[in-house]
C-alpha cells in the first residue's frame, strides 16, 4: 500500500510540475511574440505620472498580414488604398487607483491639437508622422495626463479576436447601411461576426459621423471585454485558447509592457460590471483649416475639467461627460 502511495504521489508531483511548465513556457511565448513599438520617450517637460493608470488604446488602419481573400472578405481595400500610418480609433482608459469605476474617453481621430514639429494638426496626423511615439506624445500634450501603458490592434487582428470569441452580441436602435465598407445590418439585437464587427466600429454613415463613430466603438469594445471575459468563453478551451492566441499575435504594445500588464487590463476592464463610465472628448464645432481640411474643436473649459479629474483621479464632472446622443 505504501509503495501505491508513493507511487501515485510522484505521478502527481509529475503531473503537476509538467502542468505549470506548460503553463510558465506558453506564458513566455506568448509574451516573446507581442508585437513592440518604442511608444513612449521622456522629453523635456513631459507630464509626470499621477494617481491611477492610463492606457492609450489604438486601432490602426493597418493591412498588415492580410491576405487579398481577407481584405476583400473584410472590405479593407490593400494596402495601396491606405498609403502611410493612420489611426481609426484613438481611447484612453483611465482605472483609478482606488474605489471607482474606470473611464474609457474617445478621442475623435478629426480633433485639433497641437503635434510636436508639425504645428496644429488632426490627433491621427500625428500617428502618420510619428508612429506611436508621437501619438502618445500628442495626447499627453493635450490632456496634461502621462501615458503609461499602450495598446494598437490593426483590421484584421480585430477582427480575428471577435471571430475567436463567437462573435458579439449588439442592440442596434437603427438599421445601418454604408455601401463604401459593404455594410447593412438590420434593427434589433444581433450576433456580428469579426467582418460585421469591423464594419460596425469603421463606418461613419450617421449624421454626426466620427463623434457618434466613438460611441460605438466604446459600447462595442465594452461588449467585446464583456463578452470575452464570460463563462461562454474563458471556461471554453475551444474559444479561451483560440482567443488568447489571436489576441497575443494582433496586438502591438508599448516596449515596456508585458503580458502581465495585459492580464491586469484584461482583470479589472473585466470587473467592471456596468459602472464603466464612457464619454468622448467635449467638442464645441468644427473648423476648416487651410492645408488641414475640416477639424473637431474641443470644448476647452469641459475638456479641462475631464482631463483635470481623471489626472486627480477622481470622478468627472457631470457636465463635463458628452456622449453622442
Amino acid at each position: 500500500m505504501r509503495t501505491f502511495w508513493r507511487r501515485t504521489t510522484r505521478l502527481l508531483a509529475l503531473l503537476l510540475a509538467t502542468v505549470l511548465v506548460l503553463v510558465v513556457g506558453t506564458a513566455l511565448y506568448l509574451d516573446f511574440a507581442l508585437g513592440r513599438v518604442p511608444a513612449f520617450t521622456d522629453y523635456g517637460g513631459r507630464v509626470e505620472a499621477a494617481r491611477g493608470t492610463n492606457w492609450l488604446l489604438v486601432g490602426s488602419d493597418s493591412r498588415a498580414g492580410l491576405s487579398a481573400q481577407q481584405e476583400q472578405e473584410l472590405v479593407t481595400g490593400d494596402a495601396a488604398d491606405a498609403a502611410g500610418a493612420r489611426t481609426d480609433t484613438v481611447m484612453l482608459l483611465h482605472i483609478p487607483a482606488g474605489p471607482g469605476a474606470p473611464t474609457l474617453v474617445s478621442m475623435p481621430r478629426d480633433s485639433l491639437v497641437p503635434i510636436y514639429g508639425y504645428g496644429r494638426n488632426k490627433l491621427n496626423a500625428s500617428y502618420s508622422f510619428g508612429g506611436p511615439t508621437l501619438l502618445s506624445r500628442t495626447v499627453e500634450e493635450a490632456t496634461g495626463l502621462h501615458i503609461d501603458h499602450y495598446l494598437e490592434i490593426g483590421l484584421g487582428g480585430f477582427a480575428g479576436v471577435v471571430d475567436a470569441v463567437g462573435g458579439v452580441r449588439m442592440c442596434l436602435p437603427q438599421a445601418i447601411h454604408d455601401p463604401k465598407i459593404n455594410l447593412t445590418l438590420p434593427p434589433g439585437c444581433q450576433q456580428l461576426t469579426g467582418a460585421q464587427a469591423l464594419g460596425f466600429v469603421r463606418t461613419r454613415a450617421f449624421e454626426r459621423g466620427d463623434l457618434e463613430r466613438a460611441e460605438h466603438q466604446r459600447e462595442f469594445l465594452t461588449a467585446l471585454v464583456h463578452k470575452a471575459a464570460s463563462r461562454e468563453v474563458l471556461f471554453n478551451p475551444l474559444r479561451s485558447v483560440p482567443m488568447t492566441w489571436r489576441f497575443a499575435a494582433a496586438v502591438t504594445v508599448s516596449d515596456q509592457d508585458h503580458l502581465d500588464d495585459l492580464g491586469r487590463l484584461g482583470l479589472q476592464a473585466s470587473s467592471v460590471g456596468e459602472g464603466l463610465v464612457t464619454a468622448t472628448v467635449p467638442t464645441s464645432g468644427g473648423t476648416d483649416v487651410p492645408g488641414v481640411g475640416e477639424a473637431l474643436l474641443w470644448d476647452e473649459a469641459k475638456a479641462a475639467e475631464l482631463f483635470t479629474a481623471l489626472k486627480q483621479d477622481r470622478p468627472i464632472p457631470r457636465e463635463a461627460i458628452t456622449n453622442t446622443p
